[in-house]
């Protein structure tokens, strides 16, 4: 069975409607909504008869989305009523979240968790119950600047589709690719896995820089799926280039290497000539020629067969091959320079945000107390006051007669706050200068720090080890007494820092704050990781952790203190994806204003 040629967006709709909860779902990168009308119209229709698919906003509440008490019926009927959540109702099928980049981190983490157990889970308010949800999430990702999906979503998300601005499936096509999808389905229990595939999946990944298991057992989910709806019953070749190039491409943080070239065996049964006594002839005198051979009778050529070099090479190798010979010149170029740019803070900073839990109080909105909201009683008294005579009462007993559109619940205005981390290279003979800088810039932030809402953090590296000596704080008397007894004088841990530094801003981010790492620091590691000396092995400890710093998606300054920039530092802040600034002649003033504008920036 020969399947049509089908493009990358059919495809991965054929893909999705065939393994839905196998493949976790897609991810539409800044796509029109035309064009993200017409595709999901496909997936519709793709999908099997009678599924759901439901569309659900941002702004959606948790117990809308995952299930809860039904207040106005529980306060009717006078017992507890659960009311099943929108994931619960769309099992079987698929559930759109549009600008999902502004949901929030509670509604994403409930997916994340419904798309491992394929199933939603609601334990709270007296309620024990657990509901089917094998779904597809269809992500709308319309994040700008700071704005990002959360990698643990992502991750769980087997395709993104780029570029989807102009998409139309005519009509046989799409009745075409949903018959094929049907056998395909049938089919997908029935397909074995080739072993060799399955390992250059894995290898192909790795080359490609993917540290996520789930990314290589996506895309073989992919590439069974692939098989299936091509009507083959084993996994080959061109199963795996396209779950390749569809699922781990989007994924590339590294341009893999090329494979080492052939030996040549042209010359491999000649033996080196011994060396003979007119090696030792003066340069004037010409060599003598060597004695013509005579000519080999012609013998023609035998062709080799077309796959004797694609048997001799590994897998791995061959679907690498296959997968960048599929792409247009320069495309993986850009697919990996476009994850290099996915990065930024993980929330503006210094934002004022709308809260149902704490901060200024701001009025109230219409709403059910659910999920810690407060219920503000007075107002809502207010709206049902006028309705009274209309509604009438059920019993003597009821004094107000409520319904679920009366409630309302308290609004607040919570301002985010900014935890800056100073990383302060304290080795070497040099260090009293790069630690008075440090010190006057923390204590200028701590001054303002009771306006901003921001606080300050302060590791020192030194030796073999990178200290914590100022916890997160605004506490100006305590930050300064820390200053003052800040040690200096040793080896350059880099790597250990770095780690360090990932440590702590992980450990802010927890505590609802938007980290902010300041490194001062030439750069140059001479201690490596496990506490060896060394400048080589230092260096490559202190790349490896600042790739690792990068992963972790933390906004982060870069000062290179060395009087004379050589590139080092420069190459490891681009290994962190930090910004870098030279500042061999620094000052506290400096150091601070440098601070505000990257704050400013951050939160614009």
């Amino acid at each position: 069975m020969t399947s049509p040629s089908w493009n990358d967006a059919e495809l991965i709709a054929a893909l999705l409607a065939i393994d839905p909860t196998g493949l976790g779902g897609v991810v539409l990168d800044h796509p029109s909504h035309e064009a993200a009308r017409e595709w999901l119209a496909l997936v519709r229709a793709c999908l099997p008869d009678g599924a759901p698919m439901r569309r659900v906003p941002a702004s959606v509440t948790e117990d809308r989305l995952f299930g809860g008490v039904d207040l106005a019926a529980t306060l009717t009927t006078g017992r507890l009523v659960v009311e099943p959540g929108v994931l619960a109702a769309a099992d079987g099928g698929t559930v759109v979240l549009p600008m999902a980049e502004r949901a929030s981190a509670a509604v994403l983490a409930g997916l994340v968790e419904v798309l491992d157990a394929h199933a939603v889970r609601v334990e709270r308010e007296g309620i024990a119950a657990r509901h089917d949800a094998r779904v597809a999430l269809v992500c709308y990702d319309e994040s700008a600047d700071d704005e990002s999906l959360p990698t643990a979503l992502t991750d769980r998300l087997a395709f993104k589709l780029t570029g989807l601005n102009v998409f139309a499936c005519a009509d046989t096509r799409a009745r075409a690719l949903s018959d094929a999808v049907v056998t395909a389905r049938a089919r997908l229990a029935n397909v074995v896995d080739g072993a060799a595939w399955l390992d250059a999946v894995c290898e192909l990944a790795q080359a490609y820089g993917i540290v996520s298991l789930r990314a290589p057992l996506l895309a073989w989910r992919a590439a069974r799926a692939h098989a299936a709806l091509a009507g083959r019953d084993t996994v080959t070749e061109a199963d795996a280039t396209v779950a390749s190039r569809l699922v781990l491409l989007p994924r590339a943080i590294t341009m893999p290497s090329p494979p080492p070239p052939p030996p040549d065996e042209s010359n491999e049964d000649t033996p080196p000539e011994p060396p003979t006594a007119e090696d030792d002839t003066p340069p004037d005198t010409p060599p003598e020629p060597p004695p013509e051979a005579p000519e080999p009778p012609d013998v023609p050529e035998t062709p080799p067969p077309d796959d004797a070099s694609d048997d001799a090479r590994p897998p791995a190798d061959i679907l690498r091959d296959a997968v960048a010979a599929s792409l247009p010149p320069g495309m993986l170029e850009q697919l990996l320079a476009q994850s290099g740019m996915q990065r930024g803070v993980q929330g503006k900073v210094g934002e004022e945000t709308v809260s149902l839990l704490r901060g200024r109080p701001r009025g109230a909105r219409a709403g059910e107390p659910r999920g810690g909201a407060r219920l503000h009683l007075l107002e809502t008294l207010r709206v049902a006051a006028p309705w009274q005579r209309v509604r009438g009462r059920t019993s003597r007993e009821q004094r107000v007669a409520l319904r679920k559109d009366d409630f309302r619940v308290r609004r607040f205005i919570e301002r985010t706050g900014t935890t800056v981390i100073f990383v302060v290279d304290a080795s070497g003979s040099s260090a009293i200068a790069r630690l008075s800088e440090a010190k006057g810039a923390i204590e200028l932030l701590l001054a303002e720090s009771y306006a901003r809402r921001d606080r300050v953090s302060l590791i020192a590296f030194r030796g073999t080890t990178a200290e914590t000596l100022l916890p997160a704080t605004r506490a100006l008397a305590r930050a300064k007494r820390v200053l003052a007894a800040l040690p200096g004088g040793g080896g350059t841990p880099m790597a250990t820092a770095i780690d360090a530094a990932v440590t702590a801003a992980i450990a802010a981010e927890r505590s609802g704050s938007a980290p902010l790492v300041v490194f001062l620091t030439d750069g140059r590691a001479n201690i490596a990781r496990d506490g060896t000396p060394g400048r080589g092995k230092a260096a490559e400890d202190a790349l490896a952790a600042g790739r690792a710093f990068a992963m972790a998606r933390v906004s982060a300054l870069f000062v290179d203190t060395s009087l004379r920039p050589d590139g080092t530092g420069r190459k490891l802040a681009e290994a962190m994806r930090a910004r870098y600034v030279p500042l061999p002649a620094a000052n506290s003033a400096a150091l601070s204003g440098l601070v505000r504008m990257v704050q400013q920036e951050a939160g614009a």
